[in-house]
């Protein structure tokens, strides 16, 4: 396991402090699990931002595609 040090604003290092003691944890448990979650939600982000890049890549053609599916629903003999 790796060390970092860092500069954290003393308001915002006394309620990790004391959120972490009110789950029974360490400073840096708690620091370390919100990294955890941060990154977790970074990457379900990025994912689905990635899956809206790729769908909207591919719209037209699925347009496309339902129309003529549309069009042999009412013509049959087409």
């Amino acid at each position: 396991m790796s060390t970092i040090s860092i500069t954290l604003p003393d308001n915002l290092l006394k309620t990790s402090t004391k959120f972490a003691e009110s789950l029974h944890l360490s400073r840096a448990a708690y620091i370390r699990r919100s990294i955890e979650r941060m990154n977790r939600e970074t990457e379900r982000r990025l994912r689905a931002e990635r899956m809206m890049r790729a769908s909207l890549k591919v719209r037209k053609e699925s347009m496309n595609v339902n129309a003529e599916f549309a069009s042999m629903e009412h013509d049959p003999d087409a």
